[in-house]
């Protein structure tokens, strides 16, 4: 009878580790959250200054036809 009780107790305290795992791997998801938003805010700036650099260049540039494209021969 014995094993009985020890059979569960293992089974509590496997389920406790599992536990354990899932609370530092759901603190470590939050933290990395945290990182990803900090970059993101960080990097924003430079993201719009650069998309608005693109569409000015992309406003200047002369429209070329099809066929003076660049050719292998």
């Amino acid at each position: 009878m014995a094993w009985v009780a020890v059979s569960v107790s293992l089974g509590f305290v496997g389920l406790v580790v599992l536990a354990w795992c899932a609370f530092k791997v759901w603190l470590g998801v939050r933290r990395f959250g945290r990182e990803l938003e900090r970059t993101r805010r960080r990097l924003e700036h430079g993201h719009s200054a650069l998309r608005d650099e693109v569409s000015r260049m992309e406003g200047t540039r002369a429209p070329q036809p099809p066929e003076d494209g660049v050719r292998s021969t």
